[in-house]
């Protein structure tokens, strides 16, 4: 009787492993419930700022978002607006503004003056009309114009 049983057993113990098999397999052949379409992530278009005192000390903006209408004088703007950004003086708008002071730190005429640069190439315009595109880097330099 002990014989009949231990069979008896042996068979559950295979059939439970063979039930077992079966389901793993079915798991993964791939049956899978639907997914909503995920939504593509939004690309965010970003410009760099850096404001640069020329004595060592820089101010940065790694990501401000760009828009289509932005310029050099809004980005500037913008860092303006942040709560450890800077102060900013200036004169005119448009075609004929320019920027006076930024921190107190006045332009010195003959002297050191900011300038700004858009990708490492000197603005050769008033800052209030130049454009900037998605991924630009600005730098604020305060110095001599070379």
């Amino acid at each position: 009787m002990n014989n009949i049983f231990i069979g008896a057993r042996r068979r559950t113990s295979h059939t439970f492993l063979f039930l077992l098999a079966l389901a793993c397999s079915i798991c993964s052949t791939g049956a899978t419930v639907a997914q909503p379409p995920k939504e593509p992530e939004t690309v965010r278009e970003t410009v760099k700022l850096v404001v640069d005192y020329g004595d060592g000390v820089q101010k940065q903006l790694t990501a401000l978002t760009w828009t289509k209408e932005m310029t050099v004088f809004t980005a500037l703007e913008a860092l303006a607006k942040h709560p450890r950004g800077v102060k900013i003086t200036h004169q005119g708008k448009g075609e004929t503004l320019l920027v006076t002071a930024i921190d107190e730190l006045k332009n010195e005429g003959r002297g050191r003056n900011w300038l700004y640069e858009v990708n490492g190439k000197l603005g050769d315009r008033s800052c209030a009309v130049m454009p900037l595109k998605a991924g630009d880097s600005v730098l604020w330099r305060f110095g001599k114009y070379q």
